[in-house]
């Protein structure tokens, strides 16, 4: 059952959010920058932190760690004005091959999702591949209802930083 939504209505490029199956979700959009500068926007602490959070969301980002390299691990603690305490998301890189592929688990709970980002070249520009795995049904579900609907936010705010818009 495909799930898919446009990003901002001035993105020219789509985010596609589709359901690939009851543990499987896949996200494609097509950035107008080479291969290695989106690859940057997702591998360099400074700039990932610019465009990870949805605006909407209302929540910041308190820190980010992330040593991104195989076997590598990375730690992002959320603030939200909803809740008292940070929430924190960490977990380790399985797999970093520079602007092509990365691999990370997401360890928090024992729902998380293994993600995979892939990065392919297309005449300047970069499609970019997001796959995530759930270890069951109901995680996927809980991430649709969640964190899943921000993904064409988090998109369209890396097409800005990528235009250099703020």
């Amino acid at each position: 059952m495909p799930v898919t939504k446009e990003g901002s209505p001035a993105a020219t490029n789509r985010t596609a959010v589709v359901r690939k199956s009851d543990r499987e979700l896949l996200v494609t959009r097509t950035f107008d920058a080479p291969t290695h500068i989106v690859f940057e926007a997702w591998s360099k602490p400074e700039l990932f932190q610019r465009w990870w959070i949805p605006k909407s969301a209302g929540m910041s980002l308190v820190s980010c760690d992330m040593d991104i390299r195989t076997g590598g691990t990375y730690r992002l603690v959320f603030r939200h004005p909803a809740f008292d305490q940070p929430m924190a998301f960490f977990g380790t890189y399985q797999e970093v091959t520079p602007h092509k592929r990365i691999v990370w688990t997401n360890e928090e709970s024992d729902q998380g999702a293994a993600t995979t980002v892939t990065f392919e070249e297309r005449a300047g520009k970069t499609l970019v591949t997001l796959h995530e795995l759930y270890p069951t049904t109901a995680a996927l579900e809980e991430a649709l209802a969640g964190s899943a609907e921000g993904l064409p936010e988090q998109f369209a705010q890396l097409d800005e930083l990528l235009a250099g818009r703020p």
